[in-house]
């Protein structure tokens, strides 16, 4: 029975469509304003809505609501309430009111802080954000909020978010202003993230105890077969892949999300699925949701979706591309080159701008992609490096170098470039080459932000983007808004930090190891690990600019800092320890078990044979009776460290013993498991391998 996608589209959310049918007119009227100018919602306007998304929610089967939020776990957060109200004669009624809609109270004491709340201190609130609209998952009406402590601080990914998309929107329309835009009347920034993930068959799955309690495989040897074929990328589909796939267009499609394309990545049995452009605090609602539905879906066929970066050693990890850009309510792209001179100034102003913030928060942009995860992805010659560094393309970079040096502009014509005349040619959109090494590469009216993780929340990042961009914005704003000659201060602005930020365009192989001393050269920032790069967190101009730009207080920032170290620290703990015990209780013993019975086979040949040598037995014996020994001492020495570190004082100096000492100890333990697993019989395998769980499905 094939798919009504119009109907199906969105057929579980409470959308504008559904608002303009079952409110009131001027109800409606009055929440519109709300969703376009950012007006606070009165009281009888919420009771109205609550009453009509209840009505609604209900017809779709509904029995509960929650606030739905994104706490700093990454994940989200959600405590049921059912519609039903007790009355007096002993009956219940469906209830749902204005200010249930608008404001909860979840126990704010349980999630990560960073040192904000006490344990006895549980009082947090979340608060709708009207936005992004509600939808109903699994019989509960899900309404997306924001979430903060008592004291008004932010203890969510959304709040931030929020808070930077209106700083962005407001230097952006003082910009727009001084181009003669006086009908934008808003900015916001658009986000598509590109989501990779591998998925696997889910009785392997449970076999492996790194999986579950990791999300990444801690050994594995190398499979006879991995990607060097190049076969695996957008090759024909698997029948068990397909069948996952259409269900989860289906899911995602009743929750009025873009799923738009498909198919296989570059390592076997790993997938892509990107969708369309929204808002950007709507795409990270949408994406968080996504990937809670990629799961739960995998589950009903049979398998388990991994969305963690690096869940195979020696393959390529997955990513999620962040495509970024800036649109006005009006629908001009300010990212998109134009074809007319006052429109190539302008776009030549926005894209300087980004140029400057990203060179001048190099460092901002690796934190907020750092994970204990992404940390084995990036720089990997699979990803983007951890250098932070810009893409432009061969068009872009001629009419920017031109601009710099003052040269005419090459095969475009004799002149030079002037700014607010005929400046930039006109540029298709495809009219250079992507460039897949680069961290943060222009795509012809966007940026694609490739170093986020695939497990990753997009707040963080877009929270960081809308704000160093928003912060340089305001820079220029400050500037040409003082100047007597508009043209003159904008040809001498866009020329002189060009030229200041030159540096941090680079058009080659990121994956080139010359690219690394290049870039040192040029004294970008090569922040290999996420304690390499939360050193820099709390710089004085990094403070500044967040707190400036209201998207953090300075105590928001304090404890973020200790809450992304502390989880750092959580993980690599719980590695360890299912390292160790798969050690001690899965490879050892198997190791064991196959050389007695490699041994009782020796002896009994002799036994049997008189003069029988039994040199392959006594060889196979001699290597594995080496590695065991190895491996145990490896375990002793890696259990040594652990306990070292974890001891080590602070949230920053436990991290760094860490990446130190503990994961130099975790290689070297699973060299030699690694080596020991081809050596064992089939039927002695501790758990299934590589070659199981990346072609069994």
């Amino acid at each position: 029975m094939s798919t009504n996608v119009p109907e199906l589209f969105g057929s579980m959310v409470f959308n504008q469509k559904v608002m303009k049918e079952r409110l009131p007119k001027e109800t409606f009227k009055a929440l519109k304003k709300t969703l376009d100018d950012g007006e606070p919602l009165k009281i009888d306007v919420a009771n109205q809505v609550a009453h009509a998304m209840k009505e609604w929610a209900i017809e779709k089967g509904a029995t509960h609501f929650t606030h739905w939020f994104q706490p700093l776990t990454g994940i989200t957060a959600e405590k049921h309430d059912s519609f039903i109200t007790p009355q007096d004669d002993g009956t219940v009624i469906m209830s749902f009111s204005g200010k249930e809609l608008v404001k909860g109270e979840p126990d704010a004491s349980s999630f990560p802080s960073g040192g904000r709340r006490a344990t006895f201190e549980a009082r947090g609130y979340t608060v709708w954000d009207p936005t992004a609209y509600p939808f109903v998952k699994e019989h509960t009406l899900c309404i997306p909020t924001a979430f903060c402590s008592y004291t008004g601080e932010a203890l969510d990914k959304k709040t931030p978010l929020l808070r930077s998309m209106e700083a962005l929107n407001k230097q952006a329309l003082r910009i727009l202003k001084l181009f003669g835009n006086e009908d934008a009347t808003h900015v916001a920034t658009t986000v598509g993230p590109e989501q990779e993930y591998f998925i696997v068959d889910q009785k392997l799955y449970s076999q492996r105890k790194d999986l579950r309690m990791t999300g990444r495989t801690l050994f594995g040897a190398k499979p006879s077969k991995g990607q060097e074929m190049d076969d695996q990328y957008f090759a024909a589909l698997n029948p068990r892949i397909v069948e996952y796939m259409e269900d989860l267009n289906d899911t995602l499609w009743k929750y009025g999300i873009l799923s738009k394309t498909e198919h296989n990545e570059v390592a076997p049995a790993q997938h892509e699925m990107a969708p369309i452009f929204t808002t950007t605090n709507l795409a990270a609602d949408q994406n968080q949701l996504t990937m809670e539905v990629m799961k739960k879906v995998a589950r009903r066929h049979g398998l388990v979706c991994l969305l963690h970066e690096k869940p195979f050693a020696g393959l390529n990890g997955s990513g999620k591309h962040n495509n970024w850009s800036m649109s006005t309510n009006l629908g001009e792209n300010l990212l998109e080159p134009g074809k007319t001179p006052e429109k190539n100034a302008q776009f030549l102003l926005f894209l300087t701008a980004v140029i400057k913030a990203v060179d001048e928060n190099q460092d901002l942009l690796r934190i907020s992609v750092a994970s204990a995860g992404n940390d084995h992805r990036l720089g990997a010659n699979e990803a983007p490096p951890a250098i932070i560094s810009m893409y432009l393309g061969d068009e872009l970079y001629a009419v920017l170098e031109s601009i710099k040096d003052g040269k005419p502009l090459g095969e475009h014509g004799a002149q030079k470039m002037t700014i607010g005349v005929d400046v930039l040619p006109p540029i298709p959109k495809d009219s250079t080459d992507r460039n897949r090494t680069s961290p943060f590469a222009f795509t012809g009216n966007k940026f694609e932000f490739r170093s986020c993780g695939s497990s990753l929340s997009i707040s963080g990042p877009n929270t960081t983007l809308d704000s160093i961009v928003a912060y340089t914005l305001k820079e220029f704003a400050d500037e040409l808004e003082k100047a007597t000659d508009f043209d003159a201060a904008l040809a001498e602005l866009i020329k002189r930090e060009v030229t200041k930020h030159w540096k941090v365009i680079f058009n080659g192989n990121g994956y080139d190891s010359s690219w690394i001393d290049e870039a040192e050269k040029r004294g970008l920032l090569n922040l290999r690990t996420l304690p390499d790069a939360m050193a820099h967190y709390l710089d004085s101009k990094n403070v500044k600019l967040f707190t400036e730009m209201g998207v953090y207080t300075d105590i928001e920032m304090n404890s973020h800092y200790e809450i992304k170290l502390e989880k750092y620290a959580q993980i690599l703990n719980i590695e360890v320890q299912t390292m160790l015990e798969m050690i001690s209780k899965d490879i050892l013993p198997a190791a064991f078990k196959y050389m007695d019975s490699v041994s009782k086979t020796a002896i009994d040949l002799k036994a049997v044979v008189p003069g029988a040598k039994a040199s392959a037995q006594s060889e196979l014996l001699s290597k594995l009776d080496t590695l065991v020994n190895s491996l145990a001492e490896k375990a002793a020495k890696l259990d040594k460290l652990h306990e070292a570190a974890q001891n080590a004082g602070d949230c920053m100096k436990i991290a760094r013993a860490y990446v130190d000492s503990v994961i130099p100890a975790m290689t070297e333990a699973r060299d030699i498991a690694d080596a020991i697993e081809p050596l064992l019989g089939e039927e002695y395998k501790p758990f299934p391998s590589y070659e199981d769980l990346l072609f069994r499905v």
